[in-house]
């Protein structure tokens, strides 16, 4: 059996991340994911475009990361966040906050691309891909890990587990740690098209059926998230191009002039998921396995990559047992704030935003007003989507506003 100080259960985007970020700690690293380590393979490295928070922008450089990808990100200088049949309206400008930009839009493929690059420059880190992890234990100060492998079992020992597994996670099911789901009932459409006007803005824009958000992406295109019932996903997803264009334009409007040649569709059920602890003995959840969010305000993969960077962080300042029980401890709480505040406020936007009660759309529309023309409310909102909430890591602190 193979001694480990840390192993990684999941090599998707968070789980990458981490092990980079713990690469030439001192602490012997292992990465189990049970897809090849090629390119375009990694299920996580899909179809969808990642609005990247500043803050995340600011770790994948310090990382190293971002000189793989960063050619083909898109810069965010403005939002623009309106509801549709409602006349509130918030309209961002990076310049007015005294930044270049708020953050970067790039398809998850090439992040996780750009994350395979790194990782292969990584010293130390044992890689065990493709390697399925199917059983743990608790031995005398540490974990027994067995993984399933193309040549067989291979067994690990490690001093902390670390579920960066997704939202089935089997490290979070294997240590029998609760978790509230909820089903969205709704339906995440992914596209990319090209409208008429370039877009210099990210949009997000809210319906009775779910928001859309149009991305500004690289050669004039624009990444497309169409949130559908999922009763209509189907009827959506069967559509063909100038039946879809013209749903888009139903709920988006004309305001980059017409849109043309769509891409490939892909779908994805919306669920949330909230883990109801994030430690257990010599073990921890980060990203999906942790909490999964609702795509609203794009802060799922920021509050996951935020959970790897601050775990990372604690793990080479304590410089000794990765899985004592008051480091552990001590992480969840730094992690509260953050985690509690993203979570509950995509779970309310998500909800908050379709629900046609009368009251609430005056109360939305004053929400938004109040957000558009305030200005101390409108940098608390900046700081936020930036990724600057509670205890923020130092990787991700470059230039905080």
């Amino acid at each position: 059996m193979q001694n480990v100080d840390v192993l990684i259960a999941g090599g998707g985007l968070v789980g990458a991340s981490l092990a980079i970020a713990l690469d030439g700690s001192g602490l012997r690293v292992a990465l189990a994911e049970a897809a090849p380590p090629k390119v375009d393979l990694q299920p996580s490295y899909d179809e969808r475009n990642l609005a990247l928070a500043r803050a995340t922008v600011n770790a994948l450089e310090v990382l190293g990361v971002w000189v793989h990808c960063g050619a083909r990100a898109t810069p965010i200088r403005k939002i623009h966040v309106s509801r549709q049949g409602e006349f509130g309206v918030v309209r961002l400008d990076a310049a007015r906050h005294g930044v270049d930009a708020f953050g970067a839009t790039l398809p998850a493929r090439e992040l996780g691309n750009g994350l395979l690059a790194r990782l292969d420059t990584c010293r130390d880190l044992i890689r065990c891909a493709p390697a399925k992890l199917t059983a743990i234990a608790h031995t005398d100060g540490a974990i027994a890990a067995t993984l399933a492998t193309a040549d067989g079992e291979r067994r690990l020992r490690t001093r902390l587990l670390i579920g960066a597994d997704g939202t089935n996670s089997f490290v979070r099911s294997a240590l029998g740690i609760e978790s509230e789901s909820t089903d969205y009932a709704q339906t995440a459409i992914v596209a990319t098209v090209t409208p008429e006007r370039a877009p210099d803005c990210a949009y997000e824009r809210f319906t009775a059926t779910g928001p859309i958000a149009l991305l500004p992406l690289a050669q004039g295109r624009a990444g497309v998230v169409l949130t559908v019932p999922t009763t209509d996903a189907a009827r959506v997803a069967a559509l063909d191009d100038a039946g879809f264009i013209a749903l888009l334009h139903e709920r988006f409007g004309w305001r980059l002039g017409k849109l043309v040649r769509p891409g490939r569709r892909v779908s994805y059920p919306l669920h949330r998921l909230y883990a109801q602890r994030i430690v257990a003995p010599r073990a921890v959840l980060v990203g999906n396995a942790a909490q999964t969010l609702h795509p609203i305000g794009a802060q799922g993969f920021n509050l996951g990559l935020r959970d790897a960077l601050t775990l990372a962080e604690m793990l080479i300042e304590a410089n000794g047992d990765p899985g004592d029980p008051t480091l552990l401890a001590d992480y969840a709480q730094r992690r509260r704030e953050d985690r509690e505040g993203t979570a509950a406020a995509s779970d309310a936007l998500a909800r908050w935003t379709a629900n046609e009660a009368p009251p609430l759309k005056l109360l939305r529309t004053f929400s938004l007003l109040a957000l558009d023309r305030i200005a101390p409310l409108q940098a608390a909102l900046v700081r936020r989507g930036m990724g600057f909430r509670g205890s923020v890591p130092r990787l991700a602190l470059s230039d905080r506003p």
